[in-house]
């Protein structure tokens, strides 16, 4: 039994030394191949976790949320790493272009505001609001999402789903959103709300709510997306990453979208508001910090 025992030990040092290495150092590679394998195997967990609320959350992004866990863990993965493992597993998330329905009809005989945003930077809460509507696709039909956000936070302050294009969804969303301001907030800042130039924000309506509580009125000179990037980009970000592409009926969809932006909120991290996530930034009253490349200064005085 000793000699049978022995004789594996015996052949790894014959091995080891026909190789110039020692047994030392080929137990110690296996024992790091091992933890290794552990670390990957409580990384891909956390993913799972994870793409339970954020079903199509990028890697980058997950990476910056899992940082607290893998130095809990003392897991040391660099972003490279992360997305190959990421990739050898297939959970890398690919982008879908889709076709949409047209949202915005400015030939409208209402008034067209000027942009009153051209180089500002917002460095508070409740001082920006941006504004769109984007489509929810149904099994059978479209409905129409109605979102405002908070310039600085990033925080969706007000939304809501339509069955149609009328006023009536974007009206709603004003109302949420004018619930969620301090009332001091009300007395102490000028908040600008900045929008395209659709028929939905140019009715009387709209524009009427909007001076009843003193906010001032920018709009969208031409149909460049880019004169209204952030709110471009938080619709990007719901239909990308937080929802399902198709919805089975209305009510479904409603609830989807509920969930979707309560995880946007709370949960997802941005880059343009130093890895927060909006509820967080919210919270502050400083300018933030951007940690990724400014891709939409493309263009001279055009607000970002």
């Amino acid at each position: 039994m000793k000699v049978e025992q022995r004789k594996p030990n015996r052949s790894i040092r014959e091995l080891c030394s026909l190789l110039g290495y020692s047994t030392q150092a080929y137990y110690k590679f296996h024992r790091t191949k091992e933890k290794r394998y552990l670390s990957n195997d409580l990384l891909l967990n956390q993913v799972a976790r994870l793409r339970i609320n954020q079903k199509k959350i990028g890697a980058r992004k997950m990476l910056g949320i899992l940082q607290p866990f893998m130095e809990e863990h003392n897991i040391h993965l660099g972003r490279d790493a992360f997305f190959d493992l990421l990739k050898d597993n297939g959970l890398l998330v690919r982008k879908r272009k889709r076709r949409k329905p047209i949202t915005t009809f400015s030939n409208h005989p209402f008034k067209k505001y000027q942009n009153l945003i051209k180089g500002f930077e917002p460095t508070a809460p409740n001082q920006l609001w941006v504004s769109d509507i984007t489509y929810i696709h149904l099994q059978n039909d479209f409905a129409y999402l109605s979102l405002i956000t908070d310039a600085y936070s990033r925080k969706i302050v007000g939304f809501c789903l339509h069955h149609d294009l009328s006023a009536k969804g974007t009206i709603k969303a004003l109302q949420m959103a004018l619930k969620s301001i301090p009332k001091r907030t009300k007395l102490d800042s000028r908040l600008v709300h900045h929008s395209d130039r659709g028929l939905q924000y140019g009715c009387n309506d709209y524009v009427e709510l909007l001076n009843d509580n003193h906010i001032s009125i920018s709009m969208t000179q031409t149909g460049d997306p880019l004169e209204n990037a952030i709110a471009e980009r938080v619709n990007g970000i719901l239909k990308d990453e937080l929802l399902e592409e198709v919805h089975t009926d209305f009510e479904t969809a409603q609830y989807n979208v509920a969930v979707a932006i309560s995880t946007y909120n709370h949960l997802r991290p941005h880059s343009s508001i130093e890895m927060l996530t909006p509820v967080a930034a919210h919270q502050l009253n400083r300018p933030l910090k951007r940690t990724w490349k400014n891709y939409y200064k493309r263009k001279e005085n055009i607000m970002v």
